[in-house]
């Protein structure tokens, strides 16, 4: 069974950053695409960043685009999300997916693999 990990998370004050990681095990890393969602209290949970098997072609919600950036390491199996300047506004739990369907993988019902999550919390 397909295994995905989340670390990093933590509290920090608005402008700081905070880099998550997900460590996955138990699939062919390289032959999934990875996403980051997010949820807020009472908020469904949300598309953050994506990015395909290699690495090369990435997708943002708008929200966050120019201050997140994801990355993957294939050799390590771990994908990661880079958050600068960071907005009480990002405050939810992070979480990290897989999927090997070839769909829009912006998509939250594209992804059938999930981490359990890690709290970002963004004090003002």
């Amino acid at each position: 069974q397909v295994q995905l990990t989340e670390s990093g998370g933590g509290l920090v004050q608005a402008g700081d950053s905070l880099r998550l990681s997900c460590a996955a095990s138990r699939l062919t890393f390289s032959s999934f695409a990875m996403g980051w969602f997010r949820q807020a209290p009472g908020k469904e949970r949300e598309f953050v960043a994506a990015t395909r098997w290699s690495g090369d072609v990435t997708y943002y919600a708008n929200s966050v685009k120019g201050r997140f950036t994801i990355s993957r390491d294939n050799a390590k199996n771990t994908v990661y999300l880079q958050m600068d300047s960071l907005k009480p506004e990002d405050t939810a739990v992070y979480y990290c997916a897989a999927t090997n369907i070839r769909a829009d993988i912006s998509y939250i019902k594209s992804y059938k693999h999930w981490g359990q999550g890690t709290q970002v919390t963004v004090s003002s």
